[in-house]
């Protein structure tokens, strides 16, 4: 077969491929998902689907800068991303086509010194259109070389660790039962991540008495993580104001204007909340404060995709997310339902993308690895993605008891996961918390825990009356 091409024309044989735009190219050169069939931009057959990938391919990295794919006047986003692009960073790569760029990166030349040097020159649009021209493979060699470290009470992102978001939530907030799971999450070498809860009520007092909790068993026997109670970002700033033990602050995030109004934040917002979290100054070896969530599907369930495809929504998302110097990023990739991610296959694809995509961009990149219960998923899929990731070395997974959790009702991975990936790959917790776990008494690199007395202390109470009412 000849082709031959203009402008997002491709003439295949006897039949011509037109393209009207840039984003029409990027949503008709993704992999096959749900959502954008949804939204009536995907491609719709496998043959359209690689003639965009092949014009993809051919465009110059330069036709991210000149054509955004929201107009910079309707979308702060597109501001902040061409704002804030930086053209020095930008140079050594300038003159590559997408297909050219994603040569470059599988290069065993270019290694984390050579993507650092570039990182802020490539903006999430670039990221995005590289990806959809990669094989799985490609995309977890690439994430794997990409370096990205950040500090709180603890190091994340180091090459031979994996850390992990114990997240003990409870579907009324009991403390009893938050108290329980936060027990079995650190028996298991869980929690160096962030212990994080997403509450049941979300209102500032309670938000608030569950920091507390959190912080008193930090504080209490000194360990070297960090707490996160993921309610509104407003709700944290009042938190904040009211003298609350605050280490992070979350908001999950969108990668446009109109996604983010949805979730009541802007930038201006987030700032506010950056700026009180810092001057909060309880890091002890670090000072990223921030913990955001995203996932694909949330700009298009917005209404505010504009007929860019999810993926790329998704990409832009992380821009928002590096300016603010996050400790934590999450995709919390099969959360929002098979509308979005059909099966896990989709999931699967997903999760690789935005571990890509974030990694590339500069973000300490972690994954919700996912599904809800009428998704065509099952665990298996689970452990298939939770082991590429590992393979690609992503920064952070979830610890949930049993792998279901029973307030959100969703189906992630267990602190027992965990155990697997570090053992299959010889990884180990962030260092500073690897230290607290001998010390007390857990010895989780041979999969086996020691109950020590001392840590169990706290918790034999909770674990007496829960016994007592069951």
């Amino acid at each position: 077969m000849r082709y031959t091409v203009s402008k997002y024309r491709y003439q295949l044989g006897t039949r011509v491929y037109q393209f009207r735009t840039l984003a029409e190219v990027m949503a008709k050169a993704s992999p096959l998902r749900s959502g954008d069939q949804l939204a009536g931009v995907s491609a719709h057959s496998a043959e359209e689907r690689v003639v965009a990938q092949m014009v993809l391919a051919d465009l110059p990295l330069k036709v991210f800068l000149e054509e955004p794919l929201i107009p910079y006047e309707n979308d702060e986003i597109t501001r902040l991303i061409v704002d804030e692009h930086d053209a020095k960073a930008f140079v050594d790569i300038a003159h590559l086509t997408v297909g050219d760029f994603r040569n470059w990166l599988l290069q065993e030349t270019t290694t984390c010194i050579e993507l650092e040097k570039v990182r802020a020159g490539i903006t999430p649009e670039m990221a995005a259109a590289v990806s959809k021209i990669m094989k799985n493979q490609d995309l977890i060699l690439v994430a794997k070389k990409c370096r990205v470290i950040t500090q709180f009470r603890n190091t994340i992102g180091l090459s031979g660790h994996l850390s992990t978001r114990l997240q003990p939530n409870h579907p009324t907030d009991d403390v009893n039962g938050i108290a329980a799971s936060l027990f079995d999450g650190l028996m298991y070498g869980n929690g160096d991540a962030v212990l994080g809860i997403n509450p049941a009520t979300d209102s500032v007092s309670q938000a608030v008495k569950l920091m507390k909790l959190m912080d008193e068993v930090i504080q209490h026997y000194e360990i070297p993580t960090q707490s996160c109670v993921l309610t509104h970002v407003t709700n944290t700033i009042e938190a904040i104001a009211l003298g609350a033990p605050v280490d992070l602050v979350f908001q999950s995030i969108g990668g446009t204007e109109a996604t983010n109004s949805g979730f009541g934040v802007n930038l201006n917002v987030l700032s506010e909340a950056y700026d009180a979290a810092l001057s909060l100054n309880r890091g002890t070896v670090g000072n990223n404060v921030m913990y955001f969530e995203t996932g694909q599907g949330s700009a298009l369930s917005a209404n505010g995709h504009h007929g860019v495809d999810q993926q790329t929504c998704e990409a832009r998302a992380y821009a928002v997310a590096r300016k603010f110097n996050p400790l934590l990023v999450n995709t919390v990739v099969g959360f929002i339902g098979p509308e979005y991610l059909f099966d896990g296959k989709q999931i699967i694809r997903a999760g690789l993308e935005d571990h890509f995509c974030g990694k590339l961009l500069g973000l300490p990149m972690g994954c919700d690895i996912c599904y809800t219960n009428h998704a065509y998923a099952d665990q298996n899929d689970m452990d298939n993605l939770l082991t590429l990731l590992s393979a690609a070395e992503c920064s952070f997974i979830m610890g949930i008891p049993g792998s279901d959790d029973i307030m959100l009702n969703y189906q992630t991975t267990s602190f027992h996961d965990a155990l697997y990936a570090r053992q299959l790959f010889g990884l180990r917790p962030a260092p500073e918390f690897d230290t607290w776990l001998k010390e007390i008494g857990i010895s989780p690199s041979d999969g086996q825990s020691q109950l020590s007395d001392q840590l169990a202390e706290p918790f034999a109470q909770p674990l007496k009356q829960l016994q007592e009412a069951s």
